[in-house]
């Protein structure tokens, strides 16, 4: 399955609040439907569903590119949960979300792709591109770039930076000083839910 460009708020009222996904919030807290408002018991195998689709959507990723990030999890030492939210937090459309240079990341994604964003001092256009520890992302010196970025921090998507992350407002630039720390991760999930849904695919 392909990655979502669907009604995002029909997603949310389904999963709960996507902080990357949107900032707007949805007037009806009942899932959409016909039988939206219709109390079911949920089986286990629903419920380990919602949490993957939860950081699916959140993060933005296909099923083919969900189920790649789980077997590197797998394959790392550690939890494999922890790992598996370390790996996505460290993709480089969520650290220049998390950094305020975007509301959202799917608008993180457009600034990268379409070439605004530099690590260390090289013009990356790849959304999935893992940042790691020492690296510094900054806004392309282009009048456009700085403009788009500086609009943005007006109105950040999250109100904190994270721990491990640092930001100079006025030079436009971030630095990644180590791994996410599991009570950074804005979106409330179980991860541990989500590997025993891949433990029979990957």
């Amino acid at each position: 399955m392909s990655r979502y460009r669907g009604a995002r708020l029909r997603v949310i009222r389904r999963l709960g609040e996507l902080p990357g996904l949107t900032r707007k919030s949805a007037k009806r807290a009942y899932p959409p439907g016909q039988h939206g408002q219709a109390r079911r018991k949920r089986s286990e195998y629903a419920i380990r569903l919602e949490e993957k689709q939860k950081l699916r959507f959140n993060y933005g990723l296909s099923e083919k590119q969900m189920l790649r990030y789980v077997r590197r999890a797998r394959r790392a030492t550690g939890s494999t949960g922890l790992v598996l939210l370390q790996l996505l937090e460290m993709r480089l459309d969520n650290t220049v979300f998390r950094l305020g240079m975007a509301p959202t990341i799917p608008a993180a994604r457009q600034l990268v792709n379409h070439g605004h964003i530099m690590v260390n001092g090289r013009a990356v256009n790849i959304p999935s591109y893992s940042c790691r520890p020492g690296d510094v992302i900054a806004v392309r010196d282009r009048e456009k770039s700085r403009e788009m970025v500086k609009a943005n921090l007006q109105s950040p998507g999250l109100a904190h930076l994270p721990s491990h992350l640092e930001f100079e407002k006025e030079k436009l630039t971030g630095k990644v000083n180590g791994l996410v720390e599991r009570e950074w991760v804005a979106l409330q999930i179980n991860e541990l839910l989500v590997v025993e849904y891949y433990s029979r695919q990957a």
